[in-house]
């Protein structure tokens, strides 16, 4: 009885709490790099990044190779390659698809810029669409899925809290752990799609604000408090039993334990009473996503 009345209370409290909308997301995937490939599922389009006038258009499942040519970006076609006559380029699916670069494929556009004679590639899309490459890249994804909720509530969170963490860099966070592994749509399974879906716009806030719910694959036994890692404790984040005793401690051991969530899950927890347990006097809220 009092698992369920902690589950009202929680679906109240979240239809309750509304923050400020949150926006599509530019994820890194390369940088530093002479050349790269793309491709698009449907027929495509390049765009001039500044003006969005039509730069070259894209037959499906044709690779393209781009090259980085002193302050401009060149195209590979037929053998030759042509200047497209700009830094900045824009890679779409005329129609709603695929696009491939770094042999996956994602959702959103990508985006090449030349910046000093290097090129940094990112792929711009809807922050729920992220999610859906970043569950199955940091959780296994038979893993329970209340575990798989929990995750995406806490990567969520992470992504709007760090929104522009790397923008001298032309994009918000990278595709590895340095932030959060990101497979694009290539890594996508049913079940963590289901999980990214049911969870839409859910965060985890402390005082009004989203919180960077930091997590790590697993504690060795117990969590650490944040000052323990960094220089400063965080006031949500408390060291706990990890529920994961046995498993070799991998990663920082702030925040929720990966392994711990998911068997909590498996002891009957759902993804909010993991997600209370691993971070402290925090809420449930709903973004006003605008897509």
């Amino acid at each position: 009885m009092k698992k369920y009345c902690i589950t009202i209370i929680i679906t109240i409290l979240i239809l309750l709490s509304n923050i400020a909308p949150s926006h599509a997301i530019r994820i890194g995937l390369e940088e530093n790099i002479k050349q790269t490939y793309i491709g698009t599922s449907k027929a495509g389009q390049i765009l001039d990044g500044r003006t969005k006038k039509p730069l070259y258009f894209t037959k499906a499942l044709v690779p393209y190779t781009i090259k980085a040519h002193n302050d401009t970006i060149v195209i590979k076609i037929n053998g030759k390659y042509y200047s497209l006559g700009t830094n900045f380029v824009i890679i779409q699916n005329k129609e709603k698809g695929f696009l491939a670069t770094k042999k996956k494929w994602y959702r959103g556009d990508i985006v090449i810029y030349n910046y000093n004679k290097k090129l940094i590639v990112v792929n711009n899309v809807p922050l729920e669409e992220y999610l859906m490459g970043v569950i199955p890249s940091e959780m296994p994804p038979m893993w329970n899925i209340e575990a798989h909720k929990a995750q995406a509530i806490a990567a969520r969170s992470y992504a709007i809290a760090n929104l522009g963490k790397r923008k001298s860099m032309g994009y918000d966070l990278k595709d590895t752990p340095q932030d959060q592994t990101y497979g694009g749509a290539s890594s996508e399974t049913k079940q963590t799609t289901r999980a990214v879906m049911e969870t839409k716009g859910i965060v985890l806030t402390h005082e009004g604000r989203i919180i960077p719910a930091y997590y790590h694959a697993s504690s060795g036994g117990k969590t650490v408090g944040s000052g323990a890692v960094w220089a400063k404790d965080l006031p949500y984040i408390k060291s706990v039993p990890g529920y994961d005793d046995g498993i070799r401690k991998n990663g920082h051991g702030v925040g929720m334990s990966q392994h711990g969530a998911n068997n909590l899950a498996n002891k009957g927890y759902n993804a909010y009473q993991i997600l209370n347990y691993f971070y402290k006097n925090v809420k449930f809220s709903v973004t006003k996503n605008q897509y």
